[in-house]
């Protein structure tokens, strides 16, 4: 059958692999809540390698649907949509015993950003989850890109 706008689609999903119709799948649907986004975030960063989880000890993963004004300032970023992940807080190799007052290490992951490039890609929202996890402590600790695409891949 075909809609007013020229798109394919059957009245019934009775093949789960058939992707003309997924319109049944995502009607009752809504976008993750900031809950929900901070539990798969949590997920994916236990399914990360060890060696790259112990980098970050203590790492606490906070999810706000956008980065302040304050930080997209300080970034010198116009649009908030530009920033999908931010590390804030001393890696382990870089502490020391003199900076026991430090804060923890924190990932700020932003909810809406995460959700506009997820809608705009061929990635599920775990995949760039994860992505955004790896890129934001592998940068912080001066990680090559092929570095993290190994930790991506190795996290399944």
């Amino acid at each position: 059958m075909t809609s007013r706008w020229g798109l394919r689609y059957k009245r019934s999903m009775s093949d789960p692999t058939d992707t003309t119709d997924n319109a049944a799948h995502w009607r009752p649907r809504t976008a993750p809540t900031l809950a929900e986004i901070e539990i798969m975030a949590h997920e994916a960063f236990e399914k990360l390698p060890e060696k790259f989880r112990s980098l970050c000890e203590g790492l606490i993963i906070h999810v706000d649907d956008y980065a302040s004004e304050e930080v997209l300032d300080e970034m010198e970023i116009d649009n908030e949509l530009d920033l999908m992940g931010l590390f804030q807080g001393v890696g382990l190799p870089f502490r020391s015993e003199s900076t026991s007052g430090d804060m923890p290490n924190m990932i700020w992951l932003y909810r809406i950003p995460m959700l506009v490039y997820w809608a705009e890609h061929e990635e599920t929202l775990g995949t760039v989850i994860t992505h955004v996890l790896v890129h934001e402590i592998g940068h912080h600790f001066g990680m090559s890109d092929e570095d993290m695409e190994a930790i991506e891949a190795a996290a399944g």
